[in-house]
């Protein structure tokens, strides 16, 4: 399908063909007919992307400091190739929209296949000729008011719903005079909306030509300068009753103009992107409320409403964004409203970049309504092929990818990219357009948005899993049910039963290699650290620090369903390096927690008597040191810091390493260590055992938080159990393998 597209890096927009998105449970599929480019934010958007580096940062101080504190952690190149990836993807644009579904997820029963909807939300009501939009920010588009609504009218619900909450903030009543500072789209909308409401609008706009539109749509007066406005208010009555803002300048001019023309007492509601220096006396002397309208409705950036769709009840929450979309297209339906006008550009999906050219030339000064316009038919794609990606002769390990995130695209895919022996073959999102950037770049044969056909390609025979979490355990099996090697980023999975499916999966499956992505065992300072305590016959007495910062209330990894949480996602990096140091399983662990689950401390004993300290903090200084592993045993210390400094002291000699600029986890040693493992036949380079002893003690630090107590760890018991009492696991590459027997191997 053709999207249009903006490069993060230049600002330039483009049209691209990639994959039709997946639908997900929980959202509709909408093949759009129209979209609207709403002038003032993408406009400012595009100006942003268009910046150069210190333009950008004179903008942003605060990406300023993130890049700072990284490179101060990580080194200058580790944090030159994070920007350079954040640039390098281009990005969807547009938010506003409307079409017919062709495509209902599961969990929907109130939207059917061939409804005529509008759609809303950044990332999802893309200008795309197909969106996945999650069913709260998706209004049905009544078809048998007094007038049937059109598409092009009915995709600028967003802004309309925009509008909407913008008035209820200001509480107007019937009769109220109400004044509109700027008469661009959004205020041409609210203009109109208050008019139908029974509202004397008053409208103000620096252009004769927007104030005269304003006019002839049903506004009772307008200006084109601040003193008209003043004189207008005064007159028609002692002030507006309330003010709405709605401008698009840095000005603070406006909000001084606010108060001077509203009545004592009166309400000013800021709806556009304007200077919010508030003059105090101005304010202070009326009374006035001021308030800032948060784009449109209660719902807005709360992930459990847009993307899990859980509603707020109607008695409590009467106008949430949903209902203010519907009650926008109900209003198009009635004859209320009339958008046809205010639409001065209409452009095709295919000079869909023209419509950009349009609003950002400052000669364009007309340009109000730009609309999209989609073919109603036509072939649309799951899967798009690269020819000119194809490489000469097979490669022994031939990957399909699943995922293209900011964790594949900046880390995971260039180790993967650097291994010889591996050919990327294809790679699949839920969202077509990281498919195609990930495949452009990484030089992948196609991309496609159904999993199935990386499962079922004959010519992979290794499947990466780089996916949401709560999606693994199910892909896992898959990856292996079909036979084939499979690399999972940690978690494995998100519970014991997964665990319990993926060992009896496994068991039917003896030749596939199961990796997880515990690529701190393979850094180059983790080796040496090996190498180190590899001749102590004395347990092992280790304390790892982890320093992890915050993450944002709304991240998907704190969702306990989709993501596991902090503990479950990332704990198990920190439990397999001691697992890898002290060369035994686990056998008993402890865990306790502030009341924030996310700081834990974790004490974990292994069959070999050593013994781990994971302290796992969220609420430390982003700024200090993320992670710090302390080592003690026969006579010997080891510090190992954030992967750039290893310090090494045995009966007083001391030795020190240190990578001044680039920090090195282990992600392409851990790959080019499994891919030689399956040229070669042998087993895969970490032991399933252990990973199952991995994942069983991370999914029970939580458990022994909340029982308050030490729980056992037996792997193989699991392992057994999992079975169904059958015979014990046997990973045929290795023999039989008992949690003892295997654990108590010495590090000499």
């Amino acid at each position: 399908m053709k999207q249009l597209l903006r490069s993060a890096r230049t600002g330039k927009t483009e049209v691209s063909e990639v994959p039709i998105p997946q639908i997900g449970p929980g959202k509709v599929l909408v093949r759009n007919l129209a979209s609207l480019v709403s002038a003032g934010t993408e406009r400012a958007l595009g100006e942003f992307a268009g910046k150069n580096l210190l333009q950008k940062a004179i903008a942003r101080p605060d990406l300023v400091r993130q890049v700072v504190e990284k490179a101060r952690r990580d080194g200058i190149l580790s944090a030159w190739d994070a920007i350079r990836n954040r640039l390098d993807e281009p990005l969807a644009v547009g938010y506003s929209s409307a079409g017919r579904v062709i495509g209902v997820g599961e969990g929907i029963t109130d939207i059917q296949i061939g409804d005529a909807v509008a759609c809303a939300g950044f990332g999802y009501a893309a200008h795309a000729e197909v969106v996945s939009v999650p069913r709260l920010l998706v209004a049905r588009i009544p078809q048998s008011g007094k007038n049937d609504v059109d598409f092009e009218q009915a995709c600028f619900a967003t802004l309309g719903a925009i509008a909407m909450h913008a008035i209820r903030l200001a509480e107007v009543q019937l009769g109220d005079v109400v004044a509109v500072i700027g008469l661009g789209l959004l205020g041409q909308i609210i203009s109109q909306l208050l008019s139908a409401a029974g509202c004397r609008v008053v409208g103000m706009d620096l252009q004769a030509s927007r104030a005269e539109l304003a006019r002839s749509l049903g506004a009772d007066a307008v200006a084109t300068t601040a003193a008209e406005m003043r004189a207008l208010c005064s007159r028609i009555s002692a002030g507006a009753d309330a003010v709405l803002i709605a401008a698009d300048t840095p000005s603070d001019d406006p909000m001084t103009l606010a108060a001077e023309i509203a009545r004592d007492r009166g309400r000013v509601v800021a709806a556009g992107a304007v200077g919010m220096n508030v003059p105090r006396k101005l304010y202070y002397d009326k009374e006035l409320e001021f308030r800032v309208s948060r784009s449109y409705g209660p719902g807005r950036y709360d992930p459990e409403y847009e993307e899990k769709g859980h509603d707020y009840p109607i008695g409590f929450v009467r106008w949430t964004e949903n209902r203010n979309l519907e009650a926008f297209v109900y209003m198009l339906a009635e004859g209320k409203l009339n958008l046809k006008p205010l639409i001065t550009h209409r452009f095709s999906v295919d000079r869909a970049a023209d419509a950009y050219d349009v609003i950002v030339e400052k000669s364009q000064s007309q340009a109000l309504g730009v609309v999209i316009t989609y073919a109603a038919e036509g072939e649309v794609s799951s899967h798009i092929d690269y020819p000119q990606s194809r490489v000469a002769g097979p490669k022994p390990v031939s990957v399909g990818v699943l995922g293209a995130g900011s964790f594949a695209t900046g880390i995971l895919l260039p180790a993967m990219k650097k291994a010889e022996g591996l050919a990327l073959l294809g790679i699949c999102t839920a969202n077509g357009r990281h498919g195609d950037y990930a495949a452009r770049k990484f030089g992948f044969r196609y991309c496609t948005t159904a999993a199935n056909e990386i499962f079922e390609e004959p010519g992979i025979n290794t499947v990466a899993i780089v996916t949401p979490h709560h999606l693994h355990a199910s892909q896992v099996k898959a990856g292996l049910r079909a036979k084939k090697n499979v690399f999972c980023e940690k978690p494995l999975c998100l519970s014991e039963a997964e665990l319990a499916e993926i060992v009896r999966v496994r068991h039917s499956a003896p030749a596939a290699r199961l990796m997880v992505g515990y690529n701190r065992r393979f850094a180059p300072m983790a080796v040496k650290l090996k190498e180190f305590v590899a001749s102590i016959k004395a347990p092992l007495v280790m304390n790892y620090r982890v320093n992890a910062g915050t993450i944002p209330s709304g991240h998907w990894v704190l969702d306990p369903r989709r993501g596991g949480g902090r503990i479950v996602s990332e704990a198990g990096h920190f439990l397999d390096f001691f697992i890898f140091l002290a060369a035994a399983l686990p056998v008993k662990l402890q865990a306790r927690s502030l009341s924030d689950a996310d700081n834990v401390v974790v004490q974990v004993q292994f069959v070999d008597g050593s013994l781990g300290n994971l302290i796992y903090v969220t609420n430390g200084d982003k700024s200090f040191s993320k992670e710090r592993l302390e080592v003690f045993g026969g006579e010997s210390a080891a510090v190992l810091q954030d992967f750039r400094f290893l310090d090494l002291t045995r009966h007083g000699r001391r030795k020190v390493f240190r990578s001044r600029f680039r920090q090195d986890k282990g992600h392409r040693g851990e790959w080019e260590a499994y891919v030689q493992a399956i040229k070669t036949g042998a087993p895969a380079p970490i032991a399933f055992i252990e990973l199952i002893a991995g994942t069983l003690a991370t999914l029970r630090i939580s458990e022994s938080v909340r029982a308050d107590q030490a729980l056992e760890i037996d792997t193989a018991g699991f392992i057994s159990s999992a079975l169904a009492g059958g015979r014990e696991f046997d990973d045929s590459s290795r023999g039989p393998v008992k949690a003892q027997a295997h654990s108590s191997q010495t590090r000499a």
